[in-house]
């Protein structure tokens, strides 16, 4: 199995391929030529139109025969989007690619770094190289969506968002089931690939945007909670929080999982954890917290709880949340509240925390006289593909369930280190609490003072189980 970084390759055995993007992720398809162009818009594979020669798509798994592709065929690029057209990549897991053999094996996996601004997310391409093919890793973002990375492949696009068009071409017959291609009208010579209409229980484009407008999205307060909550958090000196309505929606099915079983708990009788229900409902966080509690009647005794002893109430006025959720749910002669706490995910933040990691562990270093470790890319991108693998995949251990080990993912990253260390921690939620667990643990803190070790990266990721998944990378 390889693990890729972008711009690695692997070569690919003969037969059909299955490439999944578990998550909340669209995964689509381009097939080209060798001028990198589409013939039509039967080589555009998406979930309106799920099949084409040598290419189907079904939920998050696109199956690939390359020796079955149309007639001139040499490239097949894999594309991921939300699935909720109106939530940035950024604030998603990181989708993370798997592809297997014709017998059920691993080939390859890639975690291409986390997207930011991107809407769209160019992730992969199989490609004919002599007489065999090849998987070649992307991580290609683009930040003006479907539209935009269509137009790279020489597809006219006409733009649907600003008004409906004088005449609106019919999808093709074969395609099934469709719904709309948000704010997108794909056409390649004279055809067209268009879904007519939305599907039941999926809002169109303009509906779900205006639901979740860029940035974080709104909720509503009928029950007075944020009033209460900001003004005890002024008390406190903090700053106020809003209420988001992906952080309400996870709170709620958390509620009601409680309710269902008829106990506390920040895992659900579904195996789903609370915080794997904020990163489902498409919010991602660099700091987290939360409350789960039973017996308040109103939310005005839900905060005098919270207010009541020490480390609740810490919680609730923590001046690093910026964004909260809350929902009860009444089951079994009682109520059960889930608040959600949580700082969204940006690129400057992420940075920042994974800096403040290494300037611990270098004071540490400095405390017993030695040198300080240099930040490396190749190590920090390793570090971070591992702390978000964990949490996509909900497993936590120095091996992935591959089996590739800490040097394998260095190399794999480029780093030609000939020495390499690990340290994993999950669940701590800063980067002071996480460095001290690891110096109060014997084998984490002589990864962190030993006098080989030159270089160091750091990866955090939220989500997952823990909530929280970190990785420290040494080299020398």
């Amino acid at each position: 199995m390889s693990e890729l970084v972008p711009g690695g390759n692997v070569p690919l055995p003969g037969g059909a391929l299955t490439i999944r993007v578990p998550g909340p992720f669209d995964v689509s398809a381009l097939i080209t030529d060798d001028g990198g162009r589409v013939r039509g818009d039967g080589d555009f594979v998406f979930y309106n139109q799920p099949t084409a020669p040598g290419a189907r798509l079904s939920g998050d798994t696109l199956t690939v025969a390359p020796s079955a592709l149309r007639a001139g065929a040499t490239r097949v690029t894999v594309v991921v989007s939300p699935a909720d057209p109106g939530t940035p990549l950024g604030r998603l897991p990181v989708p993370v690619l798997h592809v297997t053999d014709p017998h059920g094996r691993t080939l390859a996996r890639f975690a291409p770094p986390r997207p930011q601004r991107e809407a769209v997310l160019l992730l992969a391409e199989i490609y004919r190289r002599g007489t065999g093919w090849k998987l070649r890793a992307v991580g290609q973002g683009y930040a003006d969506g479907l539209a935009g990375l269509a137009r790279d492949f020489g597809v006219d696009v006409t733009d649907d968002t600003a008004g409906a068009p004088t005449a609106v071409p019919t999808a093709p017959a074969s395609v099934p089931s469709p719904r709309p291609m948000p704010g997108l009208g794909i056409t390649a010579g004279s055809a067209s690939v268009r879904g007519p209409g939305p599907v039941p229980g999926r809002a169109p484009a303009r509906e779900v945007a205006s639901r979740h407008p860029r940035g974080h999205a709104p909720a509503p307060d009928p029950d007075g909670f944020l009033s209460l909550v900001n003004t005890a958090r002024a008390g406190a000196g903090s700053p106020p929080v809003t209420l988001d309505a992906r952080l309400v929606s996870a709170a709620r099915e958390h509620a009601a999982a409680m309710a269902a079983v008829g106990r506390l708990g920040a895992e659900g009788r579904d195996g789903v954890s609370v915080h794997q229900r904020v990163t489902a409902a498409g919010y991602a966080y660099l700091t987290v917290g939360e409350h789960l509690v039973s017996g308040p009647r109103t939310p005005a005794e839900f905060v005098a709880y919270c207010l009541r002893t020490d480390q609740p109430r810490r919680t609730l006025q923590d001046p690093a949340f910026t964004h909260a959720g809350l929902a009860y749910v009444t089951g079994g002669g009682d109520t059960y509240w889930t608040a959600l706490w949580t700082t969204p995910l940006t690129a400057d933040g992420l940075a920042r925390t994974e800096a403040e990691v290494i300037a611990l562990t270098n004071a540490e270093r400095a405390r017993t006289g030695l040198r300080p470790l240099s930040a490396d890319p190749h190590l920090h991108t390793a570090a971070r593909a591992h702390s978000a693998d964990m949490v996509a995949r909900a497993f936590y251990s120095h091996s992935s369930p591959e089996g590739s080990r800490p040097w394998d993912r260095a190399a794999a990253a480029g780093s030609t280190r000939r020495s390499i260390g690990e340290n994993i921690a999950c669940g701590q939620r800063s980067p002071a609490e996480v460095v001290e667990g690891w110096m109060n643990s014997p084998g984490h803190r002589a990864n962190i003072l030993k006098t080989d070790f030159t270089h160091i990266g750091v990866g955090f990721a939220g989500g997952g189980p823990a909530g929280t998944y970190w990785t420290q990378l040494f080299g020398a």
